[in-house]
C-alpha cells in the first residue's frame, strides 16, 4: 500500500524540501516598509566598486611594496564583503539588515581559506607573516613566561580577591552571558561550564596559565563569573520570551522620538522563539548531536589558549580579542542553523554557516598541532584520555539528567505545541500571537479609542509586555 502524502520523506530533490532549508539557511525580511534599504543596488554597488580600484590604482603613491601589500590585501578583503553582499545567503538572522549577516558570512568563508593557506606553511613562514601583521610581535612574551600561577592558594585576601576582578573577568562574565542568549539552555550552560573547568585541570601540564587556586577556580570563576553571566543572559532570554511582537513602520510613526527609539530597536531580535534542545521524544540522534556540539565548544574554547600559546601573543593582543569577538559573531548563526538541524526533522542538512564554523574549529586546531610540535611532545597521554573519558562520562550524565527532566517536568512548566517535532516547521519563526491574544488586543484598542485616547495608542514600533 502507498504511503500516505502526509508521512511521505522529503527527498533532496523535492521542491518543498529545498524551500524548507532556504527557510532556514537564509531567512527573508518580512513586511518590508523601507524598501530603499531593501531592494538591490547591483547597477550602483558596481559603479562603486569600479570607481573605487580606479581611483586607489592610479592616485595613490606605490614606492612603498610593503604598504602596497597591505592597502592590496585590505581593498582584496573589503571587495570579497561586496561579493558576499551580493552573492552569500542571509543566514538565520534579519536584524538589523541581511547584508550585515552576508558580511560575516564572508568573512568567515574568508578566515576558513586563511587558515588553509596557513597550514601549508612552515613556522618560520607563519612567524615572519605575522611580524609583518605587527613588527612588536618580534618581542612579544607569554603570559606564562613572566607570571606565577596558583602560588601561595592557602593565602585569601580580600586585596588578593579584589586583584581578581579586572578587565578580564568582566570579559568573562559578559562572556558567558552571551553564551547564555545563545544556548539559552540551563543544562547544558551549566555542563560547558563545569566541563571546561575540568578541561583546564587536564591540560594544566601544557598552558601554565590554566593552573588556578581552587578558590579562584570553583568560587570567582564557576560560581561568580560563569554562574553570574549564565544568569544574566537566561533572564534576558526569558524576558523577550514573554513578549509579544508587534513591529510598526518607521514612516507610520510620527514622532522624532518614536521614529529614533524604532531605529535603535532596529538592532534587537525581530522575534524571539523558545528554545528547547531536549523534549520527551528526544532521540539517541539528537542527544549525540548536543554531546558534539558541546566537544566542538570545547575544542573552540581550547583553540584560543593554544593559539596565542604557539604564536606568542598576549591575551590584550587585537589577534586575540578580534578573534575572540569574530568567533562569537560566526557562533550565532551557527548555533541556531545546527538548533535547527537537531530539532526539526525537515532538515537534512546543517546550514552553510554551521558547515563553515565547524571547518574553522578543527583547521585551528589542526594548525596548533602542526606548529606546536614541540608544546605536543610533552603532552601526558594519561592525562588526555581521563580528559576524554570524564568529559564523556559527565557531558552523558548531565545530558541524561536533562532528557529525564523534560520528560517529568518539560511539559508541565513550558507547554508549547509548536515546539514539537511532528508540527516544528520554521524554528525561526515569530512568536505567534494566539486568537486569544488578538481579540483582547482589538478590544483594548477599541476600547482606548472610545476613551478619546487614540494620541497615546498609536504602534511605537517595539514589542509589547504580555
Amino acid at each position: 500500500m502507498a504511503p500516505s502524502q502526509g508521512s511521505r520523506m522529503l527527498s533532496k530533490d523535492d521542491a518543498n524540501y529545498k524551500l524548507h532549508f532556504r527557510m532556514i539557511n537564509e531567512q527573508q525580511v518580512e513586511d518590508i516598509t523601507l524598501d530603499f534599504f531593501y531592494k538591490p543596488h547591483t547597477i550602483t554597488l558596481l559603479t562603486f566598486t569600479v570607481v573605487s580600484i580606479m581611483y586607489f590604482a592610479f592616485t595613490r603613491d606605490d614606492g612603498d611594496s610593503d604598504n602596497n601589500l597591505r592597502v592590496g590585501l585590505l581593498l582584496v578583503v573589503s571587495f570579497f564583503l561586496i561579493i558576499s553582499i551580493l552573492a552569500f545567503p542571509n543566514g538565520p538572522f534579519t536584524r538589523p539588515h541581511p547584508a550585515i549577516w552576508r558580511m560575516v558570512f564572508g568573512l568567515s568563508v574568508l578566515y576558513f581559506l586563511f587558515l588553509v593557506f596557513l597550514i601549508f606553511l612552515n613556522l618560520d613562514q607563519v612567524k615572519t607573516l605575522l611580524y609583518w601583521l605587527d613588527p612588536n610581535l618580534r618581542y612579544a612574551t607569554r603570559e606564562a613566561d613572566v607570571m606565577e600561577y596558583a602560588v601561595n592558594c592557602h593565602v585569601i585576601t580580600w586585596e588578593r580577591i579584589l586583584s581578581h576582578f579586572d578587565i578580564f573577568a568582566f570579559g568573562h562574565f559578559w562572556g558567558w552571558a552571551m553564551k547564555a542568549l545563545l544556548i539559552r539552555s540551563y543544562g547544558l550552560c551549566w555542563t560547558i561550564s563545569i566541563t571546561w573547568e575540568l578541561t583546564e585541570l587536564f591540560f594544566m601540564h601544557l598552558l601554565p596559565n590554566f593552573a588556578e587556586c581552587w578558590w579562584d577556580q570553583v568560587i570567582l570563576d564557576i560560581l561568580l563569573c560563569n554562574g553570574g553571566g549564565i544568569w544574566l543572559g537566561m533572564t534576558v532570554c526569558r524576558f523577550l520570551e514573554m513578549r509579544t511582537y508587534h513591529w510598526a513602520s518607521i514612516k507610520d510613526i510620527h514622532t522624532t522620538s518614536g521614529k529614533l527609539k524604532r531605529a535603535v530597536m532596529q538592532f534587537t531580535p525581530a522575534s524571539w522563539t523558545y528554545v528547547r534542545w531536549f523534549d520527551p521524544k528526544s532521540s539517541f540522534q539528537r542527544v549525540a548531536g548536543i554531546y558534539l556540539f558541546m566537544i566542538v565548544w570545547q575544542l573552540t574554547e581550547l583553540n584560543t589558549f593554544f593559539l596565542k600559546h604557539i604564536f606568542v601573543f598576549q591575551a590584550s593582543h587585537p589577534l586575540s580579542w578580534c578573534r575572540i569577538l569574530f568567533i562569537g559573531i560566526i557562533t550565532a548563526p551557527t548555533v541556531r542553523q545546527y538548533y535547527a538541524y537537531l530539532t526539526d526533522t525537515q532538515c537534512k542538512r546543517v546550514g552553510t554557516q554551521c558547515w563553515v564554523f565547524g571547518a574553522i574549529a578543527f583547521l585551528e586546531a589542526l594548525a596548533c598541532v602542526k606548529f606546536g610540535q614541540d608544546l605536543f611532545s610533552k603532552t601526558q597521554v594519561l592525562y588526555v584520555v581521563l580528559w576524554l573519558v570524564c568529559l564523556a562520562f559527565i557531558t552523558f550524565l548531565c545530558l541524561y539528567g536533562m532528557v529525564w527532566y523534560e520528560q517529568n517536568y518539560g511539559k508541565r512548566l513550558k507547554n508549547i505545541t509548536d515546539c514539537d517535532d511532528s508540527t516544528f516547521i520554521d524554528p525561526y519563526d515569530h512568536i505567534p500571537e494566539t486568537a486569544k491574544e488578538r481579540n483582547s488586543s482589538r478590544n483594548s484598542s477599541s476600547s482606548r479609542r472610545r476613551k478619546g485616547g487614540s494620541g497615546k495608542n498609536k504602534i511605537n514600533g517595539t514589542s509589547s509586555k504580555k
